[in-house]
């Protein structure tokens, strides 16, 4: 009975949330690696639409142990707003939820450090401005302040006056006027909530595995925003990658039996930064529309293009994945023809990876092979042989060329729109 990873194939917003939560059924704790409120998966239960930002996809189930591991950076205030959502909804969030001592916390004058940088002339790199990137430049720099700080009140309020100290001489380096308010006291108090669900996770984590329990591990973001893997410097400040899953959370790599990406049927991208497949004309239109590819935390339209291969083969080589889950393939359910990239031309030479130079991934032009669409509707099949046989035949091809089995399709947002493969990696891996 293996502990799973599941992470994002792309550059983020495949569906990872309603696979988390699909799978998380057969988990006992689901635990988030990195990132921080950033994030948006969204989960469809019924009529009910959940957006989790912090907390894991699995609090949704009841008995579940949802965890925030050490390497995700937590805004209090985003995530008391966020508990008292969900338990307005009926989700007991206080018995299922732990957060960990290590992780870092995220303050108002990180956002004023964040809008700084995202104000300077050609410096934009499209951040949520959320205080992500500070709060992790703070961390490496040895002076963040940790939850189990926060929790401690007298080293919170000595903690807390040292590091405003240091924003306000950024602020009055940049010119900024006004630094966010004096919020000591306000965090104190959500200090005095949060303390209760305040633990050793890896410790927690750890003893849970010696006790038989199985442990499904929550990626944010996406493969290519990884701050070391991705298309830098258009990158998030975290290991999204499934490296990060074990530094994030404490569980030692060789206790993870299986890693799982998640993927489009086709991409997209929030804010700057290169995309090769990208379709600026009327078809990328309609993949916005029909996907409804907008931010769910910013509401920020989504850029769209086509399933990239050099792309998708990169992310499985960096995170070894066992098998892909497909998500959104009705999407397409219109198309005559699909696209697909299959290469990468550079300056006229045909290439079949990912560049890591700035100056050649700006040069990229994408090589294309066309495939036939099934222009019937694949919403809500929940087993393969019901879909068209186009539609297996994409994707029969999109496993051939990324050399990667792909073990589930998501042909809709609830949990019954899904299929898993019979015979598949996946399925054994699900037990």
């Amino acid at each position: 009975m293996a502990n799973l990873i599941v992470l994002g194939a792309q550059w983020g917003d495949e569906g990872k949330g309603k696979i988390v939560d699909l799978f998380s059924d057969r988990f006992d704790i689901v635990v988030r690696y990195q990132g921080g409120h950033n994030a948006g998966h969204t989960v469809w239960v019924g009529e009910q639409k959940y957006v989790l930002k912090l907390i894991p996809s699995g609090i949704l189930r009841p008995g579940k142990l949802a965890v925030i591991g050490n390497g995700v950076v937590v805004d209090p205030k985003a995530l008391m707003e966020e508990i008292a959502t969900l338990e307005k909804l009926g989700i007991g969030v206080h018995s299922q939820l732990r957060i960990s001592n290590r992780a870092h916390v995220i303050l108002p004058f990180h956002r004023m450090v964040e809008r700084i940088s995202e104000d300077a002339p050609g410096k934009a790199i499209g951040t949520t401005a959320r205080g992500i990137g500070p709060a992790y430049e703070d961390k490496i720099g040895r002076r963040g302040i940790r939850m189990a700080d926060l929790v401690d009140d007298t080293l919170f309020r000595e903690l807390y006056t040292q590091l405003r100290k240091d924003k306000r001489t950024i602020a009055a380096a940049f010119g900024v006027k006004q630094l966010d308010e004096d919020v000591l006291e306000e965090y104190l108090g959500y200090a005095a909530k949060l303390r209760a669900m305040v633990c050793d996770t890896a410790s927690l984590l750890n003893h849970a595995m010696k006790a038989g329990q199985r442990i499904l591990l929550e990626g944010a973001q996406g493969t290519m925003l990884d701050v070391d893997h991705g298309t830098y410097p258009y990158v998030t400040s975290s290991n999204a990658a499934s490296g990060g899953a074990a530094t994030g959370t404490g569980i030692p790599p060789t206790r993870i039996g299986g890693i799982i990406g998640v993927s489009k049927a086709y991409i997209t991208r929030v804010g700057a930064g290169p995309f090769p497949s990208e379709d600026h004309g009327e078809k990328g239109e309609l993949i916005r529309k029909g996907g409804n590819e907008y931010g769910s935390v910013t509401g920020r339209p989504r850029r769209c293009g086509w399933f990239d291969v050099p792309l998708l083969k990169y992310t499985a080589m960096v995170n070894g994945f066992d098998s892909l889950v497909v998500t959104k393939l009705d999407v397409l359910d219109t198309l005559e023809e699909i696209p697909v990239c299959v290469a990468y031309k550079i300056g006229g030479k045909t290439v079949e990876s990912m560049p890591a130079s700035q100056g050649d991934l700006a040069k990229v032009e994408p090589v294309f092979e066309m495939l036939p669409g099934w222009r019937t509707s694949t919403f809500g099949i929940d087993r393969l042989e019901a879909l068209p046989d186009q539609a297996r035949r994409y994707l029969r091809f999109l496993e051939e060329r990324s050399e990667v089995e792909v073990g589930s399709v998501s042909t809709g947002p609830e949990r019954n729109q899904t299929l898993i493969v019979p015979g598949s990696k996946l399925a054994g891996l699900l037990g």
